[in-house]
């Protein structure tokens, strides 16, 4: 099966060309940091992951490029609040994004340019434009000139009539036309700012991922991702300036966007106040969990957001380690990348434009089938398989008791300081154990129901009696 995709472009499901089949060309819009990302802008960072991989065990080499936007509006506004340097406040939040999507399973892009990185290359950009007759000056601005690009529009499918509603776009009296948007703005003192041909200043948002890309990746690539909230203004102001200053026709080959997450009815977005942080959500559940919730849904629709799907997460993992954890696999942990070891029902199901939801059902189906052989050598074949397929969607990384010792919950979070360690279930376990076989089982209930009053079920098998924090 050849892998599809829905470009945002075309507006229906391709088969995927590359320009270069020996290396695939891919970027993804990263956050603007002056805080902890929330969960929603967890999800383009593992369904792109999801694709990352898909890709490596495709083709032979994928340039994978996800930036970090660290100069904004936004961002000098939280320094000011905080009295902190802007630079300090990028530095810590860029960390703290980092570590929240590693707890997610992301593998991480190989370049993670940020825009301060590259305000020469910015420069020269808006240099291009200007030359080119697409941008202008005006009141120590530059702006591009919207009805300069006969394409514009074509991303998002809008009019031009169309284009103001929703637009992430200062009206200005300086403008030649109210679509136009910001290349390069002015400074003040207290303000980050470079020296320029237009003067002291800083770039406008999205000329910053322009210049990355051509930085980065060349003046055209195959694949641009991001959320559905970016396609406008912000990916359609990108592919324009990138078709004007680089002369190149279709900069991008493929566009794709991630749905929004959403809380009750509405979507979920700092602007609203209705968030939740990743780095909250890791108090109380494991990132693999997060990560099961982000692939639950197909990856173009909205996803909602609740303590119910975390639930079925974290049930839906548990069987999945549990299947590993009667079969072990001696020396298996999560192969590398090649094009021989993945199982099929789970990349064809990837491959058709990323359907997470199948893929996820083709790893229980594997599950299940390793649950009911009782062939030793089957048994492998299968928990390979299933540890395969894991790797693809960034799932089963931990080995079973991992998996179900370490899992935080909110009934451990509660527990203080003397809660239960592991080496003292162990030993608990050992006691009861030992009560079993003296047929004392009053005092092997009584341990039992102990361990439970501390959140440990046990499950008594032919191996042993297993254990897991609930």
């Amino acid at each position: 099966m050849e892998l599809q995709l829905h470009n945002t472009l075309s507006g229906r499901k391709e088969v995927f060309r590359p320009r270069n089949p020996e290396r695939v060309t891919m970027y993804v819009c990263g956050p603007t940091v002056y805080g902890h990302v929330h969960i929603g802008n967890g999800r383009p960072a593992v369904v792109f992951d999801m694709l990352h991989r898909l890709l490596k065990t495709l083709y032979p080499q994928v340039a994978y490029v996800s930036n970090i936007t660290d100069v904004d509006d936004k961002i000098n506004r939280q320094a000011a609040a905080n009295g902190e340097p802007i630079e300090a406040l990028t530095r810590r939040f860029s960390a703290a994004y980092n570590e929240d999507i590693q707890a997610l399973g992301v593998l991480g892009a190989d370049a993670q340019p940020k825009a301060t990185e590259h305000v020469s290359e910015i420069i020269r950009m808006i240099e291009a434009l200007l030359d080119k007759g697409f941008a202008y000056t005006a009141e120590d601005h530059v702006l591009f000139h919207v009805p300069a690009d006969p394409n514009y529009g074509d991303l998002s499918h809008r009019s031009l009539e169309d284009m103001l509603d929703g637009a992430r776009v200062e009206v200005a009296p300086y403008k030649k036309d109210p679509k136009d948007f910001v290349l390069w703005k002015p400074s003040t003192a207290d303000l980050p700012g470079w020296e320029s041909p237009w003067g002291r200043g800083r770039p406008g948002w999205h000329i910053e991922c322009s210049a990355m890309i051509h930085a980065h990746l060349g003046a055209a690539i195959d694949i641009h991702g991001g959320g559905a909230d970016l396609c406008f203004p912000h990916h359609e102001n990108e592919a324009a300036q990138s078709r004007a200053a680089l002369g190149e026709a279709l900069p991008v080959r493929y566009w794709l966007h991630n749905g929004m997450l959403t809380l009750g009815q509405e979507k979920m977005s700092k602007s609203l106040g209705n968030i939740v942080t990743i780095r909250a959500l890791r108090r109380r559940h494991a990132g693999e969990t997060l990560r099961y919730a982000l692939l639950s849904g197909q990856y173009r629709s909205p996803l909602a957001w609740s303590d119910t799907l975390l639930r079925q997460s974290r049930r839906s993992l548990d069987s999945l380690y549990q299947a590993l954890r009667k079969h072990p696999l001696t020396g298996i942990n999560h192969p590398a990348p090649s094009r021989q070891n993945f199982p099929a029902t789970v990349r064809d199901a990837l491959k058709d434009d990323l359907n997470s939801p199948q893929a996820l059902a083709a790893l229980h189906a594997i599950a299940g089938q390793l649950n009911r052989t009782d062939d030793a050598a089957e048994a492998d074949r299968l928990a390979a398989q299933l540890r395969a397929g894991g790797w693809l969607l960034g799932l089963l990384g931990k080995t079973p008791d991992e998996h179900f010792h370490g899992q935080p919950t909110p009934r451990q979070e509660a527990q203080d300081a003397a809660a239960l360690t592991d080496a003292a279930i162990e030993a608990l376990i050992e006691r009861r154990n030992q009560a079993r076989q003296g047929r004392d089982f009053q005092q092997a209930d009584a341990i039992r129901d102990q361990l439970a009053a501390a959140g440990v079920e046990l499950e008594d098998t032919r191996a042993g009696t297993l254990w897991r924090r609930s």
